[in-house]
């Protein structure tokens, strides 16, 4: 039996990624597999309130490298892998 209170995280978790696929899905509404991963990532690489941080940093201890830092490196990145 499903009984959705017990089921309060996953509910809530559901509703966020459907509302972020909304923001990234283009004008068919047929393509949402191929921009489920873009959902994601935002989701994993949004500060959250709560804790402070976000779920990708609370996961791997360490913040996201987006795809832009790769191709221009920031000083964030600089520290990280120890140039400065």
């Amino acid at each position: 039996m499903y009984y959705v209170a017990a089921n309060g995280l996953a509910e809530a978790f559901n509703k966020t990624l459907c509302n972020l696929l909304k923001k990234v899905v283009a004008k068919s509404k047929r393509d949402w597999h191929e921009r489920i991963g873009e959902a994601l990532w935002a989701y994993r690489t949004t500060v959250r309130t709560p804790t402070q941080a976000t779920p990708y940093a609370l996961v791997y201890g360490v913040e996201a490298v987006l795809p832009l830092e790769q191709r221009i490196p920031s000083l964030r990145i600089a520290i990280q892998e120890g140039l400065t």
